[in-house]
């Protein structure tokens, strides 16, 4: 029970969204930026656990049971855009690290997918109930001048080395899931925003995506990251009230579990938050169950009250779901949507909270690591 219980805090804290107060295969070039056309749209994988699921022993297969690379399948299925995290200095495990980062980025970007770096500005997860500063950063914490050129230069620095190896991205996330203040020291608060502290720290996080894109001529465009468009709408209205108006991405995460906001009712809050600000927006972060089983020790995160109504927790229930996301995402006027974790399958290695994978049933492959009908939505079919 005490597992158990610590698991649910830990999945309310990873994504569930907090109410806070303020205080004050088509290249980037043939896109257009008109909505409406699905040959405008992203639709992308965050394959951040891929690495350290084939070290854990994982092989996958396509749908015609062939064992394959993962990140060919993803390929092949018609993905045009990887989503990959980075942490900090994650002490507690090898993956995530920038050495790990820079191997995704090079599978991605040898099948000539485009890349989203996500900084999570963390050692850890960051999301709406967790910004803990990096622990190299918290003897200066409570000094936002030094802490944000701290910032400033991890972020440049982090860009300038994948620069020199040839992997610089296209898309640059300052953080993730911020709906609270970044860089939080311990005793930080999750029902309060500084805007003057938090709006320095993300427009250090942002000049330096900017600088680093001059320096390197190269075309970088920046993204800000909320969980849930309920909360996006009063997020965004506050940063820009603050002064944070230079990034070119609105993303936003959308789990129907966590949020207020229906699927009929997206396509309004998207066309508020691209109409309000004059950004682009996608989301970022989505998932649907295919199974109600559990093929580990690890519990799952989307279980029955994950489901909407009209889609079926089943494969043909995940694949639709995704196509009718998709569908409300370009009436709204947004341009892409990415999954998060759809290969994040069962091992024998563990997380922090049990053995095997808390997203086995919510992948885009079954319990035999087989490609579901799920995989065929990147290819728009």
């Amino acid at each position: 029970m005490r597992f158990i219980f610590s698991f649910l805090l830990f999945a309310a804290f990873l994504f569930t969204s907090c109410q806070l107060t303020a205080d004050s295969p088509v290249s980037q070039e043939e896109r257009t930026e008109e909505p409406g056309d699905t040959l405008n749209f992203f639709r992308g994988a965050d394959l951040s656990y891929v690495n350290e699921m084939e070290d854990c022993g994982a092989e996958y297969f396509d749908e015609e049971g062939a064992k394959r690379d993962p990140y060919q399948i993803f390929k092949n299925a018609g993905t045009d855009l990887v989503r990959v995290r980075l942490w900090h200095n994650p002490g507690w495990t090898d993956y995530s690290d920038f050495e790990d980062v820079k191997k995704t980025i090079s599978r991605a970007r040898a099948l000539d997918m485009q890349v989203l770096l996500d900084f999570h500005y963390s050692d850890d997860w960051a999301d709406p109930g967790k910004q803990k500063v990096p622990a190299a950063w918290l003897p200066v914490a409570n000094n936002t001048a030094i802490l944000g050129d701290s910032l400033y230069n991890y972020t440049f620095e982090v860009l300038q080395k994948l620069n020199d190896a040839g992997l610089l991205p296209e898309y640059v996330q300052a953080g993730n899931e911020i709906n609270a203040e970044i860089l939080q020291s311990p005793n930080g608060t999750y029902n309060h925003i500084n805007w003057s502290r938090n709006a320095l720290l993300l427009n250090k996080g942002l000049k330096a995506v900017r600088d680093a894109a001059t320096e390197f001529d190269a075309d970088i465009q920046s993204m800000l990251h909320i969980a849930q468009p309920e909360n996006a709408l009063w997020w965004f209205e506050a940063a820009q009230q603050n002064g944070v108006t230079d990034y070119d991405w609105i993303g936003i995460s959308y789990y129907p579990l966590w949020s207020d906001v229906s699927l009929e009712g997206l396509p309004a809050a998207i066309r508020t938050l691209t109409g309000a600000y004059g950004k682009k927006l996608m989301v970022v972060e989505t998932a649907y169950p295919f199974t109600l089983d559990n093929n580990d020790g690890a519990n799952n995160i989307l279980g029955q009250d994950a489901a909407v109504a009209g889609y079926p927790i089943s494969e043909q229930g995940q694949y639709d779901y995704l196509k009718a996301l998709e569908k409300k995402i370009i009436e709204g006027g947004g341009q892409g949507l990415i999954y998060w974790e759809p290969a994040w399958v069962s091992t024998s290695c563990s997380t922090q909270w049990g053995q095997g994978s808390h997203w086995d049933n919510a992948a885009l492959f079954d319990h035999n690591n087989q490609a579901n009908i799920g995989i065929r939505y990147f290819g728009g079919e």
